[in-house]
């Protein structure tokens, strides 16, 4: 535990250099999760196994936009064989719904042809970073590498506002190349870093492993914050629950995090006894 308390306070101390005395805390309840490819995915990756796609709304069933009312769309869907989400074979109807919402589009490593469609819709881009060949391999099943994360990355990045995210413990609950994503994201140039925590899935490859141990957590979220000190970092929605996420939001926030989606209610009451601001959004944290 003491050693917990000196990386917190390290990057409780990085905060405090760098940002002002507030925190953000998303209740994305105005942010409806849409999904292009209803419940298909290609992959059938070993963390997800397509279990998260039933969640969301399939864009077939909402042809006009139809019944939609929130401020904000998240814009997913299952990937292909590739490694894509097939944002732009449905570009037109995406467009046709966008009135006056916001749009978070999550795709995949999309190549410049389907770029070039996605910034002509798009508010911002979330983009999951893997920063090791074999999780790329063994997790997701495609026969891709850092690299061509690294070259989709920077290609979006000269038309899309991006905002990546690294999924810590990818590798059903190792560290593997979380490090290595920092360490590139750094190098490439980034606006903001959202992290998510491998959860185990029921029905998954990966059910039966255990989510990376906290402290393993807190390592990777204070070495983004020496890395890119003055970056905002946040702890995204994708985490487990239970006393795991009791235990974590509050690591989070006395390590001094930018934000966190669905805090849970102690995180909330840490946050306000430290003296930090919160200010609290109604929609998905990167928009």
């Amino acid at each position: 535990m003491e050693t917990l308390d000196l990386l917190v306070q390290e990057g409780w101390r990085i905060r405090q250099k760098n940002f002002q005395s507030n925190i953000k805390f998303s209740y994305p309840n105005e942010t409806k999760a849409v999904s292009v490819t209803g419940g298909t995915c290609e992959l059938n990756c070993a963390h997800c196994g397509g279990h998260y796609l039933k969640g969301m709304k399939a864009l077939a069933d909402i042809p006009e936009g139809d019944g939609l009312t929130a401020r904000s769309l998240l814009i997913s869907g299952g990937c292909t064989a590739e490694g894509k989400v097939p944002i732009a074979e449905h570009i037109a109807q995406i467009a046709a719904m966008k009135q006056k919402m916001k749009y978070n589009v999550h795709v995949g490593l999309v190549d410049e042809e389907d770029i070039q469609q996605i910034a002509k819709v798009a508010d911002k881009v979330s983009f999951d970073f893997i920063g090791d060949d074999a999780t790329i391999k063994e997790v997701l099943g495609i026969d891709r590498t850092v690299s061509d994360y690294v070259a989709c990355y920077q290609k979006l990045r000269k038309s899309c506002s991006v905002i990546p995210h690294v999924c810590i413990g990818l590798h059903g609950g190792e560290i593997r190349g979380e490090y290595q994503a920092i360490r590139h994201l750094k190098a490439l140039g980034v606006d903001g870093i959202t992290f998510i925590v491998f959860t185990p899935t029921k029905g998954t490859r990966f059910a039966d492993c255990k989510p990376p141990p906290i402290e393993d957590v807190l390592n990777v979220l204070v070495s983004a914050r020496r890395e890119l000190p003055a970056l905002p970092i946040h702890l995204g929605c994708m985490r487990p629950g239970g006393t795991y996420r009791q235990e974590l939001d509050l690591w989070a926030v006395r390590l001094g995090i930018n934000g966190i989606v669905n805090p849970v209610s102690g995180a909330v009451r840490l946050a306000q006894n430290l003296g930090l601001v919160i200010e609290r959004r109604e929609e998905c944290c990167v928009l």
